[in-house]
């Protein structure tokens, strides 16, 4: 590929691409990104790879010009990619600048789990599944804790404590399990504050 395409494969005898490789390439003039796409697939296929026609294809997403719903604003484009999904954000500083949110999906995808094991493991005891809903937080947010995702962490964090809450409610007690005794397992068994862990913006 010519080096105004702003991106180059190594070609050389004996090197392969993963199976699932997952890339996006961006470009500032949209002339550039025709041409790539137009000949993407026949480079591709020249070393016996493909590629998957429902996931390859150019989506817009310039730099919204204004804010507003004025004349002259546009609207900020996003596109999910790996569980994420990347917009624009208008920042400290006064200007769009690209961020990265954890993908309403992906949202639904972890809570959806952590309900169905605290509902098959709320026999056990509170301190084994505080260890163990610990330890899902705590992946999730290794995963999903990039600067300016914050929000979505403790979106997540705020639903757990009330999955957990809902299903110890329903363990064969004598007394019902209330919100303020459900407080105080909290400070005993707290789970795990959300937590950036990488640095991918520029402040």
């Amino acid at each position: 590929m010519r080096r105004e395409s702003h991106v180059r494969f190594c070609e050389g005898v004996g090197v392969r691409f993963p199976r699932a490789t997952h890339l996006v390439i961006g470009f500032t003039v949209k002339e550039d990104a025709d041409r790539v796409m137009a000949v993407l697939w026949k480079r591709m296929a020249a070393f016996g790879l493909t590629l998957h026609s429902d996931k390859t294809r150019i989506i817009p997403f310039a730099r919204p010009t204004r804010i507003g719903k004025g004349s002259g604003a546009s609207t900020p484009g996003t596109f999910d990619f790996l569980g994420f999904t990347l917009h624009w954000r208008w920042g400290r500083g006064g200007r769009w600048a690209p961020g990265m949110k954890t993908r309403k999906a992906s949202i639904r995808k972890t809570l959806l789990r952590v309900g169905e094991w605290c509902r098959r493991h709320r026999h056990r005891p509170r301190a084994e599944q505080h260890a163990a809903l610990s330890r899902k937080l705590q992946g999730h947010y290794e995963y999903f804790g990039v600067n300016g995702n914050f929000r979505c962490l403790d979106q997540v964090l705020y639903r757990v404590e009330r999955l957990w809450f809902k299903w110890l409610q329903r363990r064969g007690q004598r007394k019902p399990l209330r919100w303020k005794r459900f407080g105080a397992y909290l400070v005993q068994f707290p789970l795990p504050a959300p937590r950036i862990r990488k640095q991918i913006w520029a402040r």
